[in-house]
């Protein structure tokens, strides 16, 4: 008569063994799948906060800005019944500015030169600062004919500094783990913040 637990006992282990050796398998690709998405996912994180520290950064040079544009005398903004194209007050703004953003490692420091910075554009009561640091651009624009349009006559005179600069995005380099040849992707946001406050003088 047959001892069916001998037969059906190596055929058990080999099935075991196939099963085992399958969960192996497949365990090692899902860790194949997960690793490339684990790695955007926290270089995503990082980026994004350093994207937020930035946008805080540029706000935050942009009221240091508008606090010293405010302090700024109003005679030199005109000449001869024009908009003056180089008022002595305004630089001493743009210097706040990129000291600033150096101070809070925006920029590298000195990146944007020192004074006398360029000429600004005009248009109207708004001067505009565009110096490179040291490849990108950062853009100053100081309006100093802001008014409080909210009654009749305006209640108030003020300088509004709005700054640009653009920032990079580290997790380029990470999507291209997945989807390989997206490098001439241009991962740069440009950050844009403003800041208004009351002339004194």
């Amino acid at each position: 008569m047959p001892q069916p637990t001998r037969s059906r006992a190596p055929s058990l282990r080999r099935v075991a063994e196939h099963l085992r050796r399958q969960t192996e398998g497949s365990a090692i690709l899902e860790f194949a799948i997960s690793v490339p998405l684990l790695v955007v996912f926290i270089v995503g994180i990082f980026d994004f906060g350093a994207a937020f520290d930035q946008k805080q950064k540029i706000e935050q040079a942009a009221q240091e800005g508008a606090i010293v544009a405010a302090a700024q005398p109003t005679s030199d903004l005109y000449s001869d019944l024009a908009p003056n194209p180089t008022p002595n007050s305004l630089p001493p703004v743009v210097t706040a500015v990129v000291n600033s953003l150096s101070g809070s490692a925006v920029v590298a420091t000195a990146a944007c030169g020192s004074p006398p910075w360029p000429a600004p554009t005009t248009s109207g009561m708004t001067w505009t600062y565009t110096m490179k640091c040291p490849t990108d651009s950062l853009v100053v624009a100081i309006n100093r004919g802001w008014d409080d349009s909210s009654g009749t006559p305006s209640q108030a005179v003020g300088t509004t500094v709005t700054v640009t600069y653009p920032y990079h995005w580290r997790f380029n380099s990470a999507i291209q783990l997945l989807f390989p040849g997206t490098s001439s992707y241009a991962a740069v946001t440009t950050v844009t913040e403003s800041a208004t406050v009351h002339n004194q003088m």
